[in-house]
């Protein structure tokens, strides 16, 4: 990918008011000249998650998460730092300017992208015109309109059709000016033999209706294409394979067109497949995604606990429904999200639900659907003997498997209570069948604010803030010999960095477009500093502070002296200039201390 100029970064930050960017996502409340929310990056009950809009940065008191508005979008939609970039960016309406570097491989994975999301917009077109007008399609458009989906519909999701020929397609994009290697790497064509791709290939999609699979910013970067009948040989859905645009478990479908019933509701409602996830979200149920395949993988898991706090599973009621139901147990748990699964009547999917009992019907089946374990614990008994000691015991460290991997003590317990009770086992035998749970696991978003605490000395945390807020502070600082010094300063790479940037303290988009190069840690570090008070004489507070640097630095090389003169075996010259050091550094520190004292003074 090409870099962004600093200039685009502060163009972008200007044009998104952080206060409206983030009560996009969730309500904020104002107090006094700042905003509060209850922390959507950790659990809390009383608001500690600020957002300052004259700063225009957000600071958790409680996590210590913080930053600029990227890093917001960042952490909240897991998002890397062009893509949030790029998302402020569409949001306010301005381009993203992506400068080459001289890396021949960041200029061929640019290419490469941006050839694969043409490559896939155009296909998208293609396929919907195969539906919606062309003759082919008629089969396709008389099974659609069977399952409650019309014209409108069809082109509101850009639904299409694969012809059911071996390389329609593969044609069709040579015909456009694709090479075959570009489409290759697609995904959308295969080789006859996967060890010689320069030999024969052929279409993956024939004879299917074609869902586009789009990103969260609405970009199509794979397909899922449907069987028209049941007794078709093959699976039912077959999905792109992973390209440099497509990980299948990091894709949730409709996410694009549902973030914002998601948002509002709190709740997501989980459906298997993609006609599913479109009849109810055309019956005004908006709040729906649908994994790429059955169960959960932990990424997509996360990517749901930017925008609920609650799951409910319609998977089908069968024994495959079950089971996914069950694998994607794990991955919700793990990013502390509430489960429900509402039970289908059999042979149903919400689909079929909805056009046959109708919205209500469905809505009421979400509303009662029931705690997983609830049901899941249920299920797992009544299908046990429990009068067999053995059976019992085997079912008792399934369970705890399972139970041992909730993070949340008082669920774990609940749910260890539940299950004691149901299936005739001491609380306490339970427990002791229950591992630990597994702590070793941390995200790198955890890592990265545990890492923010980590403190810094004072007097250096005090000339960043400074040099931060205070504009005649920080020219004080850059007038100085300041490079020198902070080379042997420890911990100074935070200020180093502040005093190197090009950054106003009156402009908040310009110390934005500066957090936005910081690693998460610093970024917050930064944020706490914008929420803290200045003094009111800053400039005469850095120069104190500064006088401190200076005299911690020529103690440790007065030290150092000192200690190479106890060296055995030291040559006469050695030992004149070594003391000629001490007595030049003495003096310095003197001079410094009574040039400090006498400012104190005068202050």
């Amino acid at each position: 990918m090409g870099t962004i100029p600093s200039q685009n970064i502060e163009q972008i930050a200007a044009a998104n008011d952080i206060v409206e960017v983030i009560g996009s996502y969730f309500p904020l409340k104002r107090a006094g000249s700042t905003f509060k929310a209850l922390c959507p990056f950790h659990q809390e009950k009383t608001p500690s998650f600020t957002v300052s809009p004259q700063r225009q940065t957000f600071h958790c008191f409680g996590c210590g998460a913080g930053g600029s508005v990227f890093r917001f979008v960042m952490d909240y939609e897991h998002l890397d730092f062009p893509a949030a970039v790029r998302k402020l960016a569409a949001r306010a309406g301005i381009p993203v300017i992506e400068e080459r570097g001289a890396s021949g491989e960041d200029d061929r994975q640019h290419e490469t992208r941006r050839m694969l999301l043409q490559l896939h917009a155009e296909a998208a077109e293609w396929f919907h015109e195969n539906l919606v007008k062309a003759k082919i399609g008629a089969a396709a458009r008389e099974y659609l309109k069977k399952r409650g989906i019309d014209r409108r519909i069809a082109n509101d999701w850009q639904i299409g059709f694969a012809p059911d020929s071996w390389d329609a397609f593969l044609n069709w994009a040579l015909e456009r000016g694709y090479r075959r290697a570009q489409i290759l790497q697609s995904g959308l064509i295969k080789p006859r033999d996967e060890n010689r791709p320069e030999g024969e290939a052929y279409d993956r999609f024939r004879g299917r209706i074609m869902f586009p699979i789009h990103n969260d910013v609405g970009e199509v970067i794979a397909f899922s294409g449907r069987v028209l009948e049941k007794e078709s040989e093959g699976a039912k859905y077959l999905n792109s394979p992973e390209t440099p645009l497509f990980r299948k478990g990091h894709v949730l479908f409709g996410l694009h067109k549902t973030k914002r019933g998601l948002i509002e509701a709190d709740c997501a409602i989980v459906c298997e497949g993609q006609l599913d996830l479109i009849t109810v979200f055309e019956a005004g149920i908006t709040n729906v995604v649908a994994p790429q395949g059955t169960a959960f993988t932990e990424n997509q898991a996360r990517i749901l606990k930017r925008f609920v706090s609650e799951v409910v599973l319609c998977f089908d009621a069968d024994a495959a429904g079950q089971k996914a139901a069950e694998r994607s147990l794990d991955a919700l748990l793990q990013n502390n999200l509430i489960v429900r699964v509402a039970e289908m009547p059999a042979g149903e999917d919400p689909d079929t639900m909805i056009r046959h009992r109708g919205k209500e019907e469905f809505e009421k089946r979400v509303a009662e659907a029931r705690d997983f374990f609830d049901a899941w614990i249920e299920h797992e008994a009544a299908s046990t003997d429990l009068d067999s000691l053995g059976a019992k015991m085997q079912l008792a460290r399934r369970l705890a498997e399972t139970v041992a991997r909730v993070h949340d003590p008082m669920m774990r317990g609940e749910v260890a209570n539940k299950i004691s009770a149901r299936i005739g086992v001491a609380r306490g035998d339970f427990e002791r069948l229950l591992a630990k749970p597994n702590r070793e696991r941390v995200s790198p978003d955890d890592a990265a604010r545990e890492s923010r605490t980590a403190p810094l000395r004072h007097e250096v945390g005090m000339l960043c803030l400074l040099a931060l807020r205070d504009s005649e502070a920080r020219d004080f600082l850059l007038a100085q010999n300041w490079r020198e010094l902070l080379a042997q300063t420890p911990d100074a790479e935070i200020l180093r960095r502040i005093l190197e940037a090009e950054l106003r303290p009156d402009d908040p988009a310009s110390i934005n477009a500066f957090m936005a190069g910081l690693s998460s840690g610093d970024e917050a570090l930064v944020s706490s500093w914008m929420v803290q008070r200045t003094p009111p004489n800053g400039l005469e507070v850095a120069k104190g502070w500064w006088d401190g640097l200076r005299q911690a630095t020529l103690r440790r090389q007065l030290q150092i002296a000192e200690g190479r003169m106890k060296l055995p075996r030291l040559t006469t010259g050695e030992a004149v200039n070594l003391q000629k050091q001490i007595l030049d550094l003495t003096e310095q520190l003197r001079e410094l201390s009574e040039f400090s004292s006498a400012r104190v003074l005068d202050t």
